[in-house]
C-alpha cells in the first residue's frame, strides 16, 4: 500500500494527522502538476506522521479535478483545518502551493475525500 504524509515539513504532517485522527479532515488537495499519483476512489493508502511511522489506513472516496478558484466551502471544511472557512482554506493553500513553487491564479488541484478505514498502533 503507497503511503504519504500530509503536508511538507514534520509539523505540519503531525498537525494534519491529528487532525484526520479526531475526524476534522476528511479531504486534502494537491497541486494538478504533481498528477494523480495513483488516486482512485475506492484506493486504499496510508498516511504517515511527520517522523515517516505509518499511522492510519484512508480510503478515497471521491476525487474532482477542479481550477484552485472553483474550491467550495464544503471542501475547505472538510479539510478540517483553521476555522474551516473557505478564506482560511485559500490563504492556507495560497501560502503552501507558492512556498512549494506551484501556486497560479488559474491553477488546477486535485480534491480528495476520504475516509479511515483502520487506525494502525
Amino acid at each position: 500500500m503507497e503511503s504519504f504524509p500530509f503536508g511538507d515539513s514534520p509539523e505540519l504532517a503531525n498537525e494534519l494527522l491529528a487532525l484526520v485522527l479526531n475526524g476534522k479532515k476528511t479531504a486534502t488537495t494537491w497541486a494538478a502538476i504533481e498528477g494523480l499519483k495513483g488516486t482512485v476512489v475506492g484506493k486504499r493508502w496510508i498516511a504517515k506522521d511527520g517522523t515517516g511511522k505509518d499511522r492510519v489506513v484512508l480510503e478515497t472516496t471521491e476525487l474532482t479535478k477542479l481550477l484552485f478558484k472553483e474550491v467550495d466551502g464544503s471542501i475547505a471544511y472538510d479539510e478540517g483545518e483553521g476555522d474551516q472557512t473557505l478564506e482560511y482554506y485559500r490563504t492556507a493553500h495560497i501560502n503552501y502551493f507558492t512556498r512549494n513553487g506551484q501556486y497560479g491564479p488559474d491553477m488546477e488541484v486535485y480534491c480528495e475525500r476520504f475516509k479511515i478505514v483502520t487506525i494502525l498502533p
